[in-house]
């Protein structure tokens, strides 16, 4: 395993040498994919080897289990989720006019838990959040992200790139520098990436789990030395809208498997 002394050490100097460019143009984008070795890659295309496809079978038991004093499923209110969730996983986090900011789909699944079957949230990153995020998330695979365009997405998409291109932390380095200005190099001896979020929650073998987007960030956040938002916060919810729309039109995978 590569020691985070060595990977801090490797992030300094791509923020010491490197100037910052435009965001990748369209035509350019790549799925973190396409940066698999091809084993990788064999693993995500088959689902009988795709470990995410467990928590997506746990997400259909779910979606079909009644809960909370109103004893109701979800099958109850939206049917079945092939029809009902297709596509719906492909333009969240969205903005909620009603709650005057934007929520990701986690969010949304935990006030539809709280409103309709009248049952407690789910903790973020717990196996039932995650069983139904990715089974949501599977019924959208192979649709191109959308990002809706009105006045209240638009405020938050450029909150969330106002982050994702801010310097911060020890190393004083932001998100941008990496997988904006240096996506074709190597870090550590790892390639980086693009940081395009066509696979969440996606199952990585360095984790032997099954993880969310926030999980994903937060874990950047944490290699960069700076204060880390807490699971849920504002600021992480309005970069997962940030990055989904720098990924507008790129196909959904969910669930990915990465490295």
């Amino acid at each position: 395993m590569i020691s985070r002394w060595r990977i801090a050490a490797a992030l300094a100097v791509i923020g010491a040498t490197f100037p910052a460019i435009a965001e990748i143009p369209m035509s350019e984008r790549k799925s973190g994919y396409d940066f698999m070795g091809k084993q990788t890659q064999a693993m995500q295309d088959d689902d009988t080897a795709n470990a995410g496809m467990l928590w997506v079978l746990d997400g259909e038991a779910l979606w079909k289990r009644h809960a909370g004093a109103a004893n109701k499923s979800c099958a109850d209110c939206h049917g079945d989720a092939s029809a009902s969730m297709k596509g719906v996983a492909a333009r969240y986090p969205a903005f909620s006019p009603a709650l005057g900011r934007a929520v990701n789909l986690e969010q949304r699944i935990n006030s539809c838990r709280a409103e309709r079957q009248q049952a407690k949230p789910l903790a973020y990153e717990s196996k039932d959040l995650l069983a139904l995020t990715a089974f949501i998330g599977r019924q959208s695979r192979g649709l191109p992200i959308t990002v809706a365009d009105d006045a209240g997405t638009r405020k938050a998409i450029e909150s969330g790139r106002a982050t994702f291109t801010r310097r911060q932390g020890q190393l004083n380095l932001s998100c941008a520098q990496c997988h904006d200005d240096n996506w074709s190099g190597r870090l550590a001896g790892a390639p980086v990436t693009q940081g395009q979020p066509t696979g969440y929650p996606i199952y990585r073998l360095e984790w032997q789990n099954l993880g969310s987007l926030q999980r994903r960030l937060r874990n950047c956040l944490t290699g960069i030395r700076t204060i880390v938002p807490a699971l849920g916060a504002q600021e992480l919810v309005e970069l997962e809208l940030y990055l989904m729309w720098r990924a507008r039109g790129m196909t959904l995978e969910t669930p990915g498997v990465r490295p």
